[in-house]
C-alpha cells in the first residue's frame, strides 16, 4: 500500500528522522495562512499524488508570499499532474502540501527496498539526490552504495557509518547522516514496509541534514500487525477496479492490453500473460481469484473484467488442485448465467477431474470455447478478438 508524502514524513517524525515543517491542505485559501504560519521566507507548495517526478509536470512550487502560495496552491489542486509514474492520462490533484523552504546545499537519495535474490533488505545510497534512482543505476552504476542487511540484526551502525562517510559527510553533519540512515531501517523495519525512499535526503547551508521527501509503501501481508496503516489509504489515488477487487479479495492489476486474464495463483497468471503476449495479443489484467476458485470468486471476477472498456475477450485459467476442475467448471458456468459476458470466452482447466469439467463445460450451452492446454487457450483467445 502506497501513502502520501505527508503522511510519510509524520511516520519520519514518528522515528526521529528529521524533516521541514509543513502542513497539507485541499483549499487554495489556507495556503496563504499556512505560509504565513510557518514563518519563512520562502515556501514549497507540494502536489500529492501517489507518483514521483512530481516537479517535472508541475506540482512542486516554490512560493515568496502568502499571495504566491495561494495562487500555486490554486494551479496545483485539481490539476491531473502526468508524470513517468502515472502514465499519459495524469493523476488528479486533491490535496498539496505546504512546507518551509531549504538552503540546499547538496543532494542524496536514499532507499531500503528487499532484494529478492538473496531474500534480505538492502540500503541504497547515492551523491545522485533528486534524480531517478533507475537512470543513476543505468548511467552510473558506481554512484550507488550498497548495505545488505542482516534481519535479524538489522542495519548495524558501521554499515550506517560507511554509508555516511561514502557519501561525502564528515564531522556532526555525519552523525545527523548516520542517525536517519539508522532510524530510517528502524522506521523499515517497524512498520514493515515494501519500501521506503527519500528523495531527495539534502544537507543545508547551515549544517543540518534532513529528508525532503517521504516515499513509504508498506507490505499488505503485514497489515494484520499495523491496523492503523488502513486509515492511511487514499481509495481516490487508486485505480477503481482494484479497488473494487480488492473488497473480494482478488488480487487485480489493471493493464493496457485487450485479454481479461482470470487465473488462479500468481505465478500461473504471469505465465498466462505471458504467452497471451507471445501468441500476439496483450493482458488486459493480471487477476489471481485464488486456490479456491468458487462461484461467488468467479462472478466478481467476471464483472471487474468487464467493467474494463478496453477488455475484447477472456482466457479463464485454472489448475485444480485444491478445488476439483469439475466444481470449478460448474463455478464458471453458474457465473456465466449471473453475469452478462459480452465477449468470446475461452476456458482452460487442467487438475483434477479436467475431463469431466472439460465435458461439463462442453454441455453447459454457454457460448464459450474449451482450450486444450495453456498453449491452445492463448491462440484460441488471440484468434477470437482477431489478432
Amino acid at each position: 500500500m502506497k501513502i502520501h508524502e505527508y503522511q510519510g514524513k509524520e511516520i519520519f517524525r514518528k522515528y526521529k528522522i528529521a524533516v521541514p515543517n509543513g502542513v497539507v491542505t485541499t483549499s487554495a485559501d489556507e495556503a496563504a495562512s499556512i505560509y504565513t504560519k510557518l514563518g519563512k521566507s520562502v515556501a514549497v507548495v507540494k502536489a500529492q499524488i501517489h507518483a514521483g517526478g512530481r516537479g517535472k509536470g508541475g506540482g512542486v512550487k516554490l512560493a515568496k508570499s502568502p499571495d504566491e502560495a495561494k495562487t500555486h496552491a490554486k494551479a496545483i489542486l485539481g490539476m491531473m499532474l502526468k508524470t513517468p509514474q502515472t502514465g499519459p492520462e495524469g493523476q488528479k490533484v486533491n490535496s498539496v502540501l505546504i512546507e518551509e523552504g531549504s538552503d540546499i546545499l547538496k543532494e542524496y537519495y536514499v532507499g531500503i527496498t528487499l532484494d529478492r535474490r538473496i531474500s534480505k533488505p538492502v540500503m541504497m545510497v547515492s551523491t545522485e539526490g533528486g534524480m531517478d534512482i533507475e537512470e543513476v543505476a543505468h548511467k552510473s552504476p558506481e554512484k550507488i552504495l550498497k548495505e545488505t542487511i542482516e534481519p535479524s540484526i538489522g542495519l548495524q551502525r558501521f554499515q550506517a557509518s560507511r554509508l555516511a562517510y561514502g557519501l561525502g559527510f564528515e564531522g556532526d553533519m555525519a552523525k545527523q547522516a548516520i542517525t536517519i540512515l539508522s532510524n530510517l531501517w528502524n522506521c523499515y523495519d517497524g512498520e514493515d514496509c515494501s519500501l521506503i525512499e527519500i528523495n531527495p535526503m539534502i544537507s543545508t547551508k547551515d549544517g543540518k541534514v534532513m529528508a525532503l521527501d517521504a516515499k513509504v509503501n508498506f507490505d499488505d501481508n503485514a497489515q494484520y500487525r499495523h491496523p492503523e496503516q488502513v486509515n492511511l489509504r487514499d481509495e481516490a489515488e487508486e485505480d477503481p477496479l482494484e479497488v473494487e477487487a480488492s473488497k473480494y479479495n482478488l488480487n487485480y492489476v489493471r493493464l493496457d492490453g485487450a485479454v481479461g486474464c482470470m487465473v488462479n495463483g500468481a505465478g500461473l497468471a504471469m505465465a498466462t500473460m505471458d504467452i497471451i503476449k507471445y501468441a500476439g495479443s496483450s493482458p488486459a489484467n493480471f487477476l489471481d481469484v485464488g486456490g479456491g476458485a468458487n462461484v461467488t470468486t468467479v462472478t466478481n471476477g467476471f464483472k471487474i473484467i468487464l467493467s474494463d472498456p478496453n477488455v475484447k475477450a477472456i482466457f479463464v485459467n485454472i489448475f485444480g488442485g485444491i478445488v476439483r476442475c469439475d466444481r470449478i467448471a460448474n463455478g464458471i458456468i453458474e457465473a456465466a448465467k449471473n453475469v452478462n459476458i459480452t465477449v468470446p470466452l475461452v476456458v482452460r482447466l487442467a487438475g483434477t477431474n479436467a475431463e469431466e469439467a472439460k465435458e461439463i463445460l462442453m454441455k453447459s450451452g454457454i457460448k464459450l470455447e474449451v482450450a486444450d492446454g495453456l498453449k491452445d487457450g492463448a491462440e484460441k483467445i488471440v484468434k477470437a478478438i482477431g489478432k
